[in-house]
């Protein structure tokens, strides 16, 4: 049985934004195509929030996000990927103004996805917050997927 991994819409952007000129987001950019080219190793989902973040915005560049989902597994967002969602937010583990960020993290939560895959440090993957997350879901229950950056991910290179 392959590692579940959850691909939040921050990868999905850096995998197709254009070349950085930014040292620091280039190399996001770079760790990635890398990560990205991993992917084979384990099943990989997606939830339709994904979907419809990416979808947003320049249409070209919408179509172009859009395109580089084509087959992952997609998770239903239901009542239960809501409600623990909210508890996240009551527990002040993601601020209130970031419900999306509340529901990725419960949609891989409740479909007992190993790792979050994200370039969100703001909100979701930082010291501080992945301790209130990771309180707030196994106080509901379930096992926290890690939260990781695509370079995190993937470790060092021993090349």
């Amino acid at each position: 049985m392959k590692p579940k991994v959850y691909i939040e819409t921050s990868v999905v952007s850096y995998l197709t934004a254009r070349p950085a000129k930014d040292l620091v987001l280039a190399g996001h950019q770079v760790a990635t195509r890398d990560f990205w080219d991993k992917l084979p190793q384990y099943d990989v989902y997606i939830s339709e929030l994904v979907l419809l973040e990416v979808g947003q915005g320049d249409p070209s560049a919408a179509a172009a996000r859009l395109e580089v989902l084509n087959g992952f597994q997609e998770l239903e967002i239901d009542d239960v990927c809501k409600a623990l969602a909210k508890i996240l937010i009551a527990d002040k583990a993601v601020p209130a103004q970031y419900p999306e960020d509340a529901l990725h993290i419960a949609v891989a939560a409740v479909y007992a996805v190993d790792t979050i895959v994200t370039w969100n440090f703001k909100h979701m993957n930082n010291p501080a917050t992945r301790l209130l997350i990771r309180r707030s879901v196994e106080a509901q229950g379930y096992r926290c997927p890690e939260l990781c950056s695509p370079d995190e991910f993937l470790g060092e290179d021993d090349e």
